[in-house]
């Protein structure tokens, strides 16, 4: 165990800090609306899903039904159902341990089993579990320390949500050092880049991720066949 934590932990630090002050800021968040530590527990153990975490705060506060929360929360959360496809065959042969890997599929998690080879004394099982498990850890620290933090002193958190942008930027950079091809990467940027112009800031998410997902799909064959040839 203990060499499984040194070979994983540091390709997970960047996460650590982005998970640790977003979990915080949720813990503040969800302290000063009357929730206190033990509700930021179940909800980082059971829930475990920043963005939709952020926005139940604001649900919550305002008295909204299940079925507005149901609606919005798979909504926020569509985008897992394309990370899903391509992880599809990452995830064969897990056992039950595959339907906690299906849980713990965050934003975080999934740009680090893409971006990161597996050691070569540990097993792909043994690599993908060990992150995930530690993604969530470091969200639930974060948000039981926020919501303790704000039960005892007064916050401002305006602005604290920059911390994922600024997680993501820095995901980013390291997946692009640590990987030859940057073929997808760039299709990714460009397909984005003309569904903001073509559908709007605020629409352009969902349109870019099935475009994104289809081209990557059609070009599966092309990409393997580069990988084999890295190698």
């Amino acid at each position: 165990m203990r060499q499984i934590i040194k070979q994983v932990f540091p390709k997970t630090i960047p996460v650590l800090a982005g998970y640790l002050s977003l979990g915080i800021g949720f813990g503040l968040l969800l302290q000063s609306i009357g929730y206190g530590p033990g509700w930021a527990f179940i909800m980082s153990l059971f829930i475990y899903a920043g963005s939709a975490q952020f926005l139940a705060v604001e649900l919550l506060a305002a008295g909204a039904t299940l079925v507005q929360v149901a609606l919005l929360t798979f909504l926020i959360n569509f985008r897992h159902l394309f990370y899903g496809l391509s992880m599809i065959e990452k995830y064969k042969g897990m056992g039950i341990r595959k339907f906690y890997l299906v849980f713990g599929l965050t934003d975080e998690t999934y740009a680090l089993l893409t971006g990161y080879k597996t050691p070569e004394n540990m097993s792909d099982k043994t690599f993908y579990f060990a992150i995930t498990v530690m993604h969530h850890c470091y969200w639930i620290c974060g948000s039981v320390i926020g919501a303790v933090a704000g039960s005892l002193i007064p916050f401002d958190t305006t602005g604290i949500d920059f911390v994922m942008t600024a997680l993501f930027a820095v995901l980013v950079v390291e997946q692009w050092k640590s990987d030859k091809k940057h073929l997808p990467a760039l299709m990714g940027f460009a397909i984005t880049i003309a569904a903001l112009i073509i559908f709007g800031a605020d629409n352009f998410l969902i349109p870019t991720l099935i475009a994104m997902s289809v081209v990557l799909l059609c070009m599966k064959d092309f990409l393997s066949r580069e990988e084999i040839d890295d190698r």
